[in-house]
């Protein structure tokens, strides 16, 4: 269970590029890394408008002169200090993380990026050279995987609770851009750009949360094809609002993602149900304490997070104790923890020996949006992965 104590011998000198007024992320990033006192934020470049970034910056209580107007002027400044920052997180829109997640790495920072890592394998690919020729952290934004109970279904699975994995059904598949939601909101509008928000949008926006829990509660599994169909319902959307991808897997198991902003009338929609020869479980990110736990012949179950039943590994995720709810802010605190205390064992020369969203979470999210913009585009046709 996680009292708080510290997880490093002082706290990480942090900064962030992006994440300031407007943005839908910045705040849970900043909310998650300060939660358990592993991170101090000092520095940020963390808006496009350097005045309004500044302003922002003093306001989160980070010194005039280390709110910085970019991303490279942050960093160059920093790496002169004796206390400069040690890790950056990003928080930006999804064509600007390549280059900065680049520039930190070359930089010698330790870095949390938001996904997609960027838009071509080829360029996922470089990052993860940089990654291991650097020997640094990198850490890719799927914060669902903080949830206690993801722990408690991998285990289950680690343990053959479900015996052989068969088939994972799996949705993202949200109503909130129904509309053309984007022609209103500066926010919403380079998500369906192209050039802004890479070949994909539900795909990249939502699809990869799923394939990452995937990875997560069965990494055994691997992909051998998949073939994937999308549209674009509102009218002059350039990318697409609607997307389904079928899963072949090495051990023959098969998966289906569906990724929506058009699911009329669903405010969330996120759901993954992971079938096995014995049982099966089922998570609902709306109720993230619960994971649905159901043994053929025998009557269904609703394991709790909290509770002593649960597998130690989920247990030490806990945050409050049995009975009281936990949510997104606590999943992603979690994460943050992980990533405060990779990054102490890298700086000790120590082995990282748990899971967590790696480089090689990200190389497989940007490829697998290739694999289905591909496949979509030779008439759902199926695609060697």
């Amino acid at each position: 269970m996680i009292f708080g104590e510290k997880n490093v011998d002082t706290p990480i000198c942090w900064g962030m590029v992006g994440g300031g007024r407007g943005s839908q992320i910045g705040y849970i990033h900043r909310s998650a890394a300060l939660r358990d006192f592993n991170f101090e934020l000092v520095a940020g470049a963390f808006d496009i408008v350097p005045e309004r970034g500044i302003e922002f910056g003093e306001n989160c209580h980070v010194a005039a002169d280390r709110c910085y107007s970019d991303y490279q002027t942050m960093f160059e400044a920093e790496a002169e200090r004796p206390d400069g920052i040690q890790a950056v997180s990003i928080a930006t829109p999804n064509f600007t993380h390549y280059e900065i997640a680049k520039a930190a790495l070359e930089a010698g920072l330790h870095v949390y990026c938001e996904k997609p890592l960027c838009f071509t394998s080829e360029q996922a690919e470089e990052l993860e050279t940089l990654v291991k020729k650097s020997g640094k952290i990198m850490f890719v934004s799927y914060g669902y995987a903080g949830h206690q109970m993801i722990e408690q279904a991998r285990k289950m699975v680690e343990n053959g609770d479900l015996g052989k994995i068969r088939i994972i059904n799996m949705q993202f598949a949200h109503g909130g851009n129904n509309v053309a939601v984007e022609k209103k909101a500066a926010s919403q509008a380079w998500r369906v750009d192209p050039k802004k928000a890479g070949p994909a949008f539900s795909m990249g926006d939502v699809g990869t949360h799923m394939l990452y829990l995937t990875e997560a509660i069965c990494p055994q599994l691997h992909i051998n094809r998949l073939m994937c169909t999308k549209q674009s319902f509102v009218e002059g959307r350039m990318l697409e609002d609607n997307a389904m991808t079928i899963m072949e897997y090495d051990n023959g198991a098969i998966g289906y993602i569906w990724s929506s902003g058009v699911n009329a009338g669903e405010q969330f929609g996120f759901r993954i149900r992971i079938i096995g020869e014995k049982a099966s479980v089922a998570w609902d990110a709306e109720k993230p304490n619960y994971l649905s736990y159901e043994v053929q012949g025998e009557s269904p179950r609703m394991l709790s997070r909290g509770n002593s039943y649960l597998y130690p590994e989920a247990l030490a995720d806990d945050r409050i104790g049995g009975g009281h709810p936990e949510g997104l802010f606590e999943a992603w605190s979690n994460l943050y923890t992980k990533f405060a205390i990779a990054i102490d064992r890298c700086e000790k020369g120590k082995a990282v020996d748990f899971w967590y969203p790696d480089i090689h979470a990200g190389v497989l999210g940007v490829k697998w949006v290739e694999k289905c913009v591909e496949s979509a585009d030779k008439d759902s046709a199926w695609i060697t992965f």
